[in-house]
C-alpha cells in the first residue's frame, strides 16, 4: 500500500494503518503536497481506502476504516449507482455482513414493498418448508431489479445467521410504497385485530376495506378513473384513522397492526397520483421517499437495532440526480429525523454493465454497457484515483477535493429506465457522507 506521506492528515494515517496491503494502484505515483494542493485527485487520494473486493466472505480487514466512518450511526444507506450491476448488490451484502458481526447491526431494508418484506423476514424466522432462498426472492421480487442471484445469496446468509444465532437474529425490512400489492395477510392483521377487541367495530371496518380489498396488481389499478383512486385513498385513510381510535386496550401487538392500517393508506395516497401531471408525479415522488424514511425510522425506534438501508443512489443520498422528480429524497428525510445518527453512502462506477429497461412501466430487463467515463464526468476524475477499487470519508475531504466534489457534474445514475431522458448531474459530497468507486461493474445473475 503506497504511503500517504505528509499531504495526509493524522486521522487518515491512524484509519490508513488499519488496512492490510491490497492490489497494486492504477494511478500515478503519489505528488507532493504543492501538487495535491491544485489537483483534486491527488487530494482524494489523501482519503481513498482500498477496498479488495466486493465479493461478499472476502475477510473484513479492508472494512475497518469504513466501520469507523459508520461510527455510532443508527440507519446507514447504502445506495446503488444502478439498479442491475453485480458489484453493487454483493457489496451490499459483504458490507451489512460485516457491519452484523462487527457492529452489532440488525436490518436489511429495501425498497421493496412492505408486503414484500415480511414476507422475506417470515422466511428468515422461521423457514418455508422446503423452499429455499432462490425460491423465496423470485417469488417475492419477480420482475424487480432485486431479482437476482445476488439477493438470494444474501437472504440465504440471513437465514443460516438466524440459525446459527438464535438469540441474535437479523431482520428484513420493506420500507416502501404497498405496490405492486398488498399481501392479504396486512388486511388480516387490521380486521383480526378489532376482531379480538372491539368486535362491534367489525362491521364498519368491512365496509371501508369494500374496494379496497384485495390489491393484486398496482399497474392495472392506474387505468382505473383517476376520481375513483382518489375516493380510495380517502377511505383508505379513514381506514387508518378507524385504527388509531382503537388504541386503547390494543395490546403489544397494537403498533404492528397500526403500521399495517398506515401501509395500506399510504399505497392507495400514492396510487392516487395523476400519471399525466408532472407536477402529481413530482409531488407523488417526494411522498414516496418521505414514506419509506418514515418507516425506516419506525422500525428502528419500535427494534432498537441499526440498519443497513439499501435503495439508489437518488433514495440514499441526501440529494437525487434528478431533483425535478425526486425533489427531496429518503436520505434527506431521514437526516431531518435522525441527524447524525443517519450516514449515506454513494456509490460509483467508471464503466461496464448493468440491467435496465427501455422503458419506465412494463418491459424487459436488458443489459447495457457503458466504456470508461468521458472527461468532465465525476468518474472520470474519480477514476484516476491510484486505488483500483476504494472508498472515501467525504466528510474528512481536504479543501481542493471538497471544491471539486462540491460541484454537480454528470454522473452514471441508472435506476429502471435506461437511457435517461437527460444526463443526471450529482454534486458528489452534498450528496454523500461516503463515496465508494468501482471500477468497472457488470450485469447482476439471474436466479
Amino acid at each position: 500500500m503506497i504511503g500517504h506521506g505528509k499531504r495526509c492528515t493524522a486521522a487518515a494515517l491512524a484509519l490508513a494503518a488499519t488496512l492490510t496491503p491490497t492490489a497494486a494502484a492504477h494511478a500515478a505515483p503519489v505528488a507532493p503536497a504543492s501538487a495535491a494542493a491544485s489537483d483534486p485527485v491527488r487530494a482524494l487520494d489523501c482519503i481513498a481506502h482500498p477496498l479488495r473486493s466486493a465479493k461478499p466472505g472476502t475477510g473484513t480487514a479492508d472494512l475497518r476504516a469504513l466501520g469507523v466512518m459508520v461510527g455510532d450511526a443508527k440507519v446507514v444507506g447504502v445506495g446503488e449507482a444502478t439498479h442491475g450491476s453485480h458489484e453493487f448488490f454483493a457489496l451490499k451484502d459483504r458490507v451489512f455482513r460485516y457491519l452484523v458481526e462487527q457492529k452489532g447491526f440488525t436490518t436489511f431494508a429495501l425498497e421493496i414493498s412492505w408486503s414484500a418484506g415480511l414476507r422475506i423476514e417470515d422466511y428468515l424466522q422461521r423457514g418455508d418448508g422446503d423452499r429455499d432462498a432462490r425460491q423465496i426472492v423470485h417469488e417475492v421480487m419477480a420482475g424487480s431489479p432485486w431479482d437476482r442471484a445476488e439477493f438470494a445469496t444474501l437472504i440465504q446468509w440471513m437465514r443460516d445467521h438466524n440459525l446459527q444465532h438464535p438469540d441474535r437474529p437479523v431482520h428484513f425490512l420493506g420500507d416502501d410504497i404497498g405496490a405492486p400489492s398488498i399481501d392479504e395477510r396486512v388486511f388480516d392483521s387490521v380486521t383480526d385485530h378489532v376482531r379480538r377487541t372491539r368486535p362491534e367495530s367489525l362491521p364498519r371496518l368491512n365496509e371501508l376495506l369494500t374496494g379496497l380489498r384485495p390489491l393484486d396488481d398496482a399497474i392495472a389499478y392506474l387505468d382505473r378513473p383517476l376520481a375513483e383512486r382518489q375516493r380510495n385513498a380517502a377511505k383508505a385513510k379513514q381506514v387508518l384513522d378507524f385504527v388509531q381510535r382503537q388504541r386503547s386496550g390494543g395490546g403489544e401487538d397494537f403498533e404492528f397492526v397500526l403500521q399495517n392500517a398506515r401501509n395500506i393508506a399510504q399505497t392507495y395516497t400514492f396510487l392516487s397520483v395523476n400519471p399525466g401531471d408532472q407536477g402529481s408525479l413530482t409531488a407523488m415522488q417526494r411522498y414516496r421517499d418521505q414514506v419509506m424514511a418514515e418507516t425506516t425510522a419506525w422500525w428502528q425506534r419500535r427494534t432498537g437495532g441499526r440498519i443497513l438501508m439499501s435503495a439508489h443512489n437518488d433514495h440514499a443520498g441526501y440529494a437525487a440526480s434528478d431533483p425535478t422528480t425526486y425533489p427531496k429524497t429518503q436520505g434527506s428525510f431521514l437526516r431531518d429525523t435522525l441527524g447524525a445518527d443517519y450516514l449515506a453512502i454513494g456509490t460509483t462506477f467508471d464503466r461496464g454493465s448493468f440491467l435496465s429497461k427501455d422503458q419506465a412501466l412494463g418491459g424487459e430487463w436488458k443489459k447495457f454497457t457503458v466504456g470508461p467515463s468521458a472527461p468532465g464526468t465525476n468518474e472520470h476524475t474519480l477514476d484516476r484515483v491510484r486505488h483500483r477499487d476504494y472508498y472515501a470519508d467525504l466528510r474528512t475531504s481536504p479543501a481542493t477535493a471538497r471544491r471539486w466534489l462540491g460541484t454537480a457534474r454528470p454522473t452514471h445514475s441508472v435506476g429502471t429506465q435506461y437511457p435517461n431522458d437527460k444526463t443526471p448531474e450529482v454534486a458528489i459530497s452534498k450528496a454523500y457522507d461516503v463515496l465508494v468507486h468501482l471500477h468497472t461493474v457488470r450485469e447482476a445473475g439471474k436466479l
